[in-house]
């Protein structure tokens, strides 16, 4: 298999499992329906570790851009792959969400809320506030490429490195989720943001593309910014674009902190009105 199909297949597997559980648990009348954030977390971890077990031998099952992209910046992997991989897993995303509409055939159809039925495909932010939801999905990618370098520091009893990278992911949605549904991974909600444009669902609403773009560029900052204080804080290796990068993700946090103080003094009517 080459490295573009494991990555195609990889991020397939995720978006199918991932998707899957968020399907089962917003759609009504699924037999799981309200279970619940915590199934959906432990979901989407097992997910990413059933891709790593199916195609990490083959292509490292980088399944996300933002790993790819954080990897390539401290060098842990070549430049020039990047367009091919991240092109994978955007396709594979877009068939893995294409599997999840024919999983749920008779559901959409039963689901009145268009929102519910958006959730199955990407992400959307419980208070939307433009600034702090990039925030949000920088903080939970940067943890991400961060936790996957410590990760694979250690030693583990062979085969057991993507169970403790499914725990990280099950972490990183209890801990972190709450606020955007923690995209984390460009292609998983670029993929199937497009299905779910294209596909003939039942009483679909928007696509929401407004929103798009945050889940795109924070977990590309995160991802990139994570393996960059990786490489200087547990390495040593203090680069120029660690500095650059830490200057930028600084001004993005004192920015949004301040968007949100300034709607503190603001009345509920005024703050629905900046938050749209």
């Amino acid at each position: 298999m080459s490295e573009f199909l494991a990555e195609l297949i990889g991020t397939m597997i995720l978006i199918i499992f991932g998707g899957g559980v968020v399907g089962g648990v917003v759609l009504k009348k699924s037999k799981a329906e309200g279970a619940g954030w915590v199934l959906i977390t432990i979901g989407w971890g097992l997910a990413v570790t059933m891709a790593v077990y199916a195609v990490g031998s083959i292509s490292g099952a980088h399944i996300n851009p933002a790993v790819t992209l954080g990897l390539a910046t401290v060098g842990d992997f070549p430049w020039a792959k990047v367009p091919m991989y991240i092109t994978a897993q955007i396709i594979g995303a877009f068939i893995g969400a294409v599997i999840v509409f024919f999983q749920y055939l008779p559901h959409w159809r039963e689901t009145e809320d268009k929102g519910a039925k958006l959730a199955v495909f990407s992400t959307d932010p419980a208070v939307r506030s433009p600034l702090s939801n990039l925030v949000s999905e920088l903080i939970g990618t940067f943890v991400l490429v961060m936790g996957l370098l410590f990760i694979g520091a250690n030693q583990f009893t062979e085969g057991l490195n993507p169970l403790i990278v499914g725990a990280l992911i099950v972490a990183i949605g209890m801990s972190l989720g709450g606020t955007t549904g923690y995209a984390i991974n460009i292609a998983r909600d670029l993929g199937p943001r497009i299905a779910h444009a294209v596909l003939p669902i039942p009483g679909k609403g928007s696509s929401d593309w407004g929103y798009a773009w945050i889940p795109i560029v924070g977990p590309a900052l995160g991802g990139i910014y994570g393996g960059l204080f990786y490489q200087a804080i547990f390495t040593g290796e203090f680069t120029g674009a660690f500095w650059g990068v830490s200057v930028l993700v600084a001004v993005i946090l004192i920015g949004a902190a301040n968007a949100e103080l300034k709607k503190g003094d603001a009345t509920p009517s005024e703050k629905v009105e900046k938050a749209s």
